[in-house]
């Protein structure tokens, strides 16, 4: 820890008889990735078929009446509403990812971050990629991507940067994603618990450390911010069995509902 400002990267002589081993935290992932693909088998049979078909009877209900009825109108728009939540749970199946994250393209969602917050003032942003792209896992991408919102999320409003930075390094031996900006400094306050609200930083660090992760931030007053997420190799590539029955749930999904969304 430095004393000349703030920094959260502690190191402990027990530190690797607590981390679990690779092969540990691949257990973890896939037990993980089980889990998704059974929650989402269950929404898919249950919920979404059921909204589905309760949609296919509204839309026919909605046909029979009267151009002029006001009934109409009102069903109608329930009938979008319908549509809509169809959608967002067929998002939410595929992949269990963030409904703004349509590819694995970190980079292009994280350039799109501004557009997405709405942010309107003249802020230098930039996303920065270092060696050549490799498809993450999942679980890890659905991870980096939510933990790097938030800190964006929290550097655009908060921070009073005048620029922000994404950095994603595809290394031989890691992935990692850094977020810096050159604005006010994080509250030590801020630090420990977080705003309201949001996950704070130590739940981000749960979360990282969850998958295997490990999550470093340097804050100094009005000297900005650095947060840094590193992933092992091994584990941020990995593609895992349950994988595949995964995308097989999300396809079944992406079947039943195309249809009536279109329509």
């Amino acid at each position: 820890m430095r004393l000349d400002g703030l920094s959260l990267a502690y190191r402990s002589p027990y530190i690797f008889r607590l981390r679990p081993t690779f092969g540990e935290m691949r257990a973890r992932l896939e037990e993980r990735v089980a889990e998704r693909t059974r929650i989402a088998q269950d929404l898919h049979d249950t919920v979404l078929q059921g909204i589905v078909s309760a949609a296919m009877q509204l839309d026919v209900a909605v046909d029979q009446l009267p151009a002029n009825s006001p009934a109409k109108l009102r069903l109608s728009r329930v009938l979008e509403l319908m549509r809509h939540v169809m959608e967002e749970g067929r998002n939410a199946v595929q992949g269990l990812r963030s409904p703004n994250s349509d590819s694995d393209d970190l980079g292009q969602a994280f350039s799109r971050m501004p557009q997405d917050l709405g942010i309107e003032s003249q802020i230098d942003f930039r996303v920065i990629v270092l060696g050549s792209a490799r498809k993450l896992h999942p679980l890890i991408r659905d991870e980096v991507y939510h933990i790097g919102r938030e800190l964006l999320v929290n550097a655009f409003r908060h921070s009073r940067a005048s620029c922000i930075e994404v950095e994603l390094e595809y290394a031989p031996k890691r992935f990692r994603i850094v977020v810096r900006d050159d604005g006010c400094g994080i509250d030590p306050q801020v630090l420990r618990a977080g705003r309201e609200g949001h996950w704070g930083l130590p739940g981000m660090r749960e979360r990282a450390e969850r998958v295997g992760a490990r999550l470093r931030v340097w804050s100094r007053a009005a000297a900005g911010t650095e947060v840094a997420l590193s992933v092992p190799n091994s584990i941020a590539f990995t593609r895992l069995t349950a994988s595949r029955s995964q995308a097989e749930v999300a396809a079944n999904v992406a079947t039943s509902t195309k249809a009536f969304l279109v329509a």
